[in-house]
């Protein structure tokens, strides 16, 4: 399943963090939420996708467009257009130590999901299902696997996730929550799989390089010899190397044989 909803899910997982740590005093909390947040906008894309076998595009557009709208317009209504910062978010874990200087869901992220990914995906039952799914319906059913919950697990697991990378920037990095917080970086995801070839440890490299140009932009931007670039310019320089990547290495990838089909049951 494409799922473009991703931008909205991870918009949709910042939002719901903010609004439950600013009201209970817990990022904990807020990270709950999150999931909880990326759970639904799974389920729906589920819903749509697998269940009523609607196109993937529309329906993955579908709901990043109204998960946008829905927290910019309850983001207004609650909080006026202000920008209160939370009182409670979480903090570095080797504050002062440099490059190390990093939150403790960047460790998580990096350290436990990416290798817990590819264990899962490459040594278990769940993974060969998923790979099974995703190469023949027809087969898959015959070796006594549901297709439609082996996909809506994959859909649902993967939005939490997306909704945890949005809370991200609220309860770690910003401590408050802006209309453009995600800024493109749900689409960016997709390029990098499509780059990654449904590969973790390709998935992970692309992720550094974006995440290596964004801070080297940062750097840029604040050089002399670089004062006279546009800023537009320079922000837009992870973009570009994440484009560059998928057009130099996404030639060759592989899709998945069943990648945007619809499954209907004989």
């Amino acid at each position: 399943v494409l799922n473009l909803g991703i931008e909205g899910t991870m918009v949709a997982g910042a939002f719901a963090a903010f609004v439950v740590a600013d009201v209970t005093g817990s990022p904990w909390l807020g990270l709950l939420a999150a999931t909880v947040a990326g759970a639904v906008a799974g389920l729906l894309m589920g819903l749509l996708a697998v269940t009523l076998g609607q196109n993937h595009h529309v329906s993955g557009l579908g709901i990043t467009l109204m998960l946008i709208a829905l927290c910019e317009f309850s983001f207004r209504v609650g909080y006026g257009g202000e920008r209160p910062r939370l009182a409670h978010k979480f903090h570095p874990l080797l504050d002062g130590m440099g490059i190390l200087d990093q939150h403790w869901m960047t460790y998580v992220a990096f350290l436990v999901l990416a290798p817990a990914s590819w264990w899962v995906l490459r040594s278990t039952g769940t993974g060969h299902r998923l790979h099974a799914v995703g190469e023949s319906f027809d087969a898959a059913e015959v070796a006594g696997i549901s297709v439609n919950a082996t996909r809506y697990l994959a859909l649902v697991t993967g939005s939490v996730l997306m909704a945890v990378g949005g809370s991200f920037l609220t309860l770690s990095v910003l401590g408050t929550y802006t209309l453009d917080i995600i800024n493109g970086r749900g689409w960016v995801c997709i390029a990098l799989v499509i780059f990654g070839t449904w590969r973790v440890w390709r998935v992970v490299a692309g992720a550094l390089l974006f995440a290596v140009t964004d801070a080297l932009q940062l750097q840029l931007a604040i050089t002399d010899a670089f004062a006279d670039v546009p800023r537009e310019l320079m922000l837009a320089l992870p973009y570009l190397a994440v484009i560059a990547a998928l057009a130099i290495w996404g030639r060759s990838v592989h899709y998945p044989t069943q990648y945007l089909k619809a499954y209907r049951r004989v």
